[in-house]
């Protein structure tokens, strides 16, 4: 059954893996879960899906393979309006009265009677036991009773009785410029990740072990090879100071998910602009400092750049000899990121400032420019263009 579900899955776009199918399946092996339908809900999503945006579409696969959110068959788009729905006292019946109350007669007879209901009503309705409404015997609504109903607008379950919940699906975005944080920065740094073997042989080579100790007459013969590693390279140039106070929180989630994935990493601060000189430590900036042309010579081109800053800023500091704000700069910042580009040609610019606002910043039209078109937004979107970009 769960392989037609793991197909399912993979038609909708969510692409889980066969490495993720096969944990799943071990997972229900030993029990986990038991046997409860919604503790196998969150298994199967925390097993299969590994980004947080795709959740909304797995609850759509996974309630129409399982039945369980069942979607109305029936044309039923009419909209009610929500003053019909606010909350009131709730109906108290007794137990006599509750036994008392009908049922539908089946399904298909609730959903054509819901729809009649639709077509004839005109207006907000409290109490009886017909129209929708609110605080009544109603089969159709909210805060009342019915044995065998459709639960409208109400924000969760009272008596456990309604054979339909009818709501509006509404949820917040994850997926493109909503709450980006440090987990979602590591799923997609991921992306830039090619693994090599490096170091010291350290790390046990059991298939080899057990073709040597064969080969041996069962004689043990340790076989050891370098650890695997992320080959990647990495430089990171973060803008620092003024409007990029507004930005710090954002950036430290990026500093910190770079470090914890990539093994060389190596990071450098600039205001506004790089220029002739870059510094690692704020708080000593105007003492070490580290010369632009070093940086170029020391790091080899294989190394990724990305530029993290807002790019706001006048128009001069980027296009004049002089024009930083901090300093004389003999030869002009777009010399400089042409220098930075021209020796780690893989370069990106992050730009926290939303899409929207970049038209109208004249210095963020010429980054932009300089870095031929390759700045993306700070967002979990624009995150995940820039690292294709830079894996390309």
């Amino acid at each position: 059954m769960l392989v037609e579900f793991f197909y399912e899955l993979r038609a909708a776009g969510l692409k889980p893996s066969l490495t993720e199918y096969l944990t799943l399946l071990e997972a229900l092996s030993a029990h986990v879960g038991g046997m409860s339908m919604s503790n196998f809900y969150y298994l199967s999503r925390a097993t299969l899906i590994k980004d947080e945006a795709l959740y909304d579409r797995f609850d759509q696969v996974f309630g129409h393979y399982f039945d369980g959110i069942q979607a109305a068959t029936e044309d039923l788009t009419t909209d009610l309006p929500s003053e019909w729905l606010k909350k009131l006292d709730q109906l108290r019946l007794s137990d006599e009265q509750k036994a008392q109350v009908e049922a539908m007669g089946g399904w298909d007879k609730l959903m054509e009677t819901l729809k009649k209901r639709l077509e004839e009503q005109d207006e907000r309705h409290q109490g009886g036991s017909k129209w929708i409404g609110t605080a009544g015997r109603s089969p159709f609504g909210a805060f009342g009773f019915n044995p065998e109903g459709i639960r409208i607008g109400q924000d969760r379950s009272h008596h456990r009785r309604a054979v339909k919940v009818w709501d509006r699906r509404e949820f917040s975005d994850l997926d493109s410029d909503r709450e980006i944080g440090t987990r979602n920065i590591k799923m997609a740094l991921r992306k830039l990740r090619r693994f090599a073997r490096e170091g010291m042989a350290e790390e046990l080579d059991l298939p080899d072990t057990i073709r040597s100790t064969a080969h041996n007459a069962g004689r043990l013969d340790l076989k050891m090879r370098p650890e695997r590693r992320n080959a990647v390279k990495l430089l990171i140039f973060f803008d620092v100071g003024g409007s990029m106070d507004d930005h710090v929180a954002t950036c430290e989630m990026l500093f910190s998910a770079a470090r914890a994935e990539f093994r060389h990493l190596s990071y450098f601060y600039f205001h506004n602009f790089p220029y002739e000189s870059l510094w690692r430590d704020n708080s000593r900036r105007r003492s070490e400092t580290f010369d632009t042309w070093d940086v170029c010579r020391t790091f080899s081109r294989d190394y990724k750049a990305i530029f993290v800053g807002d790019a706001t800023m006048s128009p001069y500091e980027i296009a004049y000899p002089g024009g930083s704000v901090e300093h004389w700069n003999a030869e002009s910042g777009a010399t400089w990121l042409k220098r930075l580009l021209d020796g780690f040609p893989q370069s990106v610019w992050i730009n926290p400032e939303p899409r929207q606002r970049w038209q109208y910043t004249p210095s963020i039209q010429m980054t932009r420019e300089l870095m031929n078109d390759r700045m993306y937004e700070m967002t979990l979107e624009g995150l995940s263009a820039a690292i294709a970009a830079l894996a390309a």
